[in-house]
């Protein structure tokens, strides 16, 4: 069975975004409890650059230009945020 990724962004309203999965699946989710440590700051502290979202094109996971993303497998709840 293929794991489940981010196929695109179909919208951003910060701390929000709204997802279309590769298996077709459309899903909310908020990024609050995914958005801690240093690398993340200008993400939580501001709403221009949160949505300067995009998929990483070989990961299939979001990413910011600043080389934060999240783990994909605890973006689509297969494990749990550290």
């Amino acid at each position: 069975m293929p794991l489940m990724r981010v196929r695109c962004i179909l919208g951003v309203r910060p701390p929000v975004v709204d997802l279309e999965l590769t298996d077709g699946e459309r899903r909310t989710v908020d990024l609050t409890p995914y958005l801690s440590g240093e690398v993340f700051e200008p993400v939580r502290n501001d709403p221009a650059y949160f949505a300067r979202v995009h998929v990483h094109p070989e990961l299939r996971t979001l990413c910011w230009p600043n080389g934060a993303d999240v783990d994909p497998d605890v973006l689509l709840g297969h494990r749990s945020p550290a």
